[in-house]
């Protein structure tokens, strides 16, 4: 996962909002052989909460995807930052999983886990254990495991605080990754992982390698490191972003959550 995940929307334009029925994007999506639905969870299918713990799906986007899923001309991913193992608490239907941005994908009763990842999975360790006793005494700062990478979550930390959480982090992350981890920003996170050239993006092409040539793909997510997942798309495939207007790779744009339950629901009518 690149730190600079955010440069692969610098130059773009904002994405126009769809407005209305999604009958038109759903028809062009349904026009392939199969579609291949990939949907990030935070802030997609799932509200961005201040405990990470407590994020669920709303009931609409449970529906939705149920009724994608089931469809045998639809393929279904759901492509988080957050590991396997936690995605598979929170979703409850049998698809494809891809957890730390695109390290690990879990398909087919298998779990394939990127090489330089997994050799760099005790250095991870390393740094989680170590940042948790330094912030052990900064209210509300959590550092996440999540095996292949780390984060620390800022959202309820204090102000006052934040500068030296930051800090604390890079120096960590640098000292005790020596170069082999990199550290990127988020919506209210700074996230360390393996320093290696792959992403949501990379993650995508392999599932869509098991496809042919003339399916559509949709990919639709909230956050800086989908936009490795829009720009993979942007000559053959079909973005949307979630959440306000900024520049990004994306084709389309929602506004929230409630948003994707209704384009997931028109493609899922679709094929009705």
């Amino acid at each position: 996962m690149s730190e600079t995940a955010a440069s692969h929307a610098e130059g773009c334009g904002v994405p126009p909002r769809i407005e209305g029925p999604t009958d038109g994007l759903c028809e062009t999506l349904r026009d392939g052989s199969r579609l291949l639905c990939c949907l990030d969870f935070d802030g997609t299918l799932a509200p961005i909460v201040d405990d990470p713990d407590e994020a669920t799906m709303t009931p609409a986007n449970r529906r939705a995807l149920a009724a994608l899923s089931a469809e045998p001309s639809v393929s279904v991913a759901v492509v988080s930052g957050r590991g396997i193992a936690d995605l598979r608490t929170r979703i409850d239907r049998d698809v494809t999983l891809v957890g730390n941005h695109g390290l690990e994908i879990a398909r087919d009763g298998t779990i394939a886990t990127h090489p330089v990842a997994a050799a760099r999975e005790p250095t991870i360790a390393t740094c989680c254990g170590l940042l948790e006793t330094r912030f052990d005494a900064v209210p509300n700062c959590e550092v996440e495991h999540k095996r292949l990478t780390g984060t620390v979550h800022l959202r309820s930390v204090p102000d006052s605080a934040r500068r030296l959480v930051e800090r604390t982090t890079r120096s960590v992350v640098e000292r005790i990754g020596d170069g082999g981890l990199t550290l990127a920003g988020g919506k209210e996170i700074r996230e360390f992982s393996p320093a290696i050239d792959w992403g949501k993006g990379d993650a995508v092409e392999l599932l869509r390698a098991d496809h042919s040539p003339d399916a559509s793909t949709l990919y639709v997510g909230d956050d800086a490191t989908d936009e490795h997942a829009f720009a993979a798309l942007r000559s053959n495939g079909i973005g949307v972003l979630v959440g306000r207007a900024r520049p990004s790779n994306a084709t389309y744009r929602v506004d929230s959550p409630a948003g994707v339950a209704e384009l997931l629901q028109g493609l899922a009518a679709d094929d009705a």
